[in-house]
């Protein structure tokens, strides 16, 4: 039993000595950005161009991170819209969008392409969004 204890011993130091390098260099790789900005948003909104806001309910979200970031993610990456937010504990969405690039339809549409569970209710062209309304107050 001595013998294969100091076989193992041998064993594993050997292992050891020949896994460890220690002449060894870090590898150094070089790996090449973009640093190109995304300006789409920046580049298809128009300043002279007539603005409109659209609020909205949304059914069938389940979260605030996966479901409400991802459909306000995707109405705010269409060209003509300036801005979008979504509130997940309201269900609702607010939108300003130029009335020439987007429709109500168009945003109905960018919903459902989001996930096919989300639905549109009670679409409405609003002056001030409510949540403008509400801070106002407070």
């Amino acid at each position: 039993m001595t013998t294969f204890k100091y076989i193992a011993a041998l064993a594993l130091t050997f292992m050891s000595l020949i896994a460890c390098k220690s002449n060894q260099e870090p590898e150094i790789k070089t790996v090449e950005t973009s640093t190109e900005i995304n300006t789409n948003a920046a580049k298809k909104l128009d300043p002279n161009a007539t603005y409109a806001k659209a609020e909205f309910g949304i059914d069938g979200m389940t979260c605030a991170m996966g479901c409400a970031m991802s459909i306000e993610k995707k109405i705010a990456k269409m060209d003509g819209v300036k801005s979008a937010t979504v509130d997940f504990e309201k269900e609702l969405a607010m939108v300003e969008y130029d009335e020439a690039m987007v429709t109500p339809k168009t945003l109905e549409e960018a919903v459902a392409k989001a996930g096919d569970t989300y639905k549109v209710k009670n679409m409405k062209t609003v002056n001030t969004f409510s949540t403008e309304i509400s801070e106002k107050e407070n």
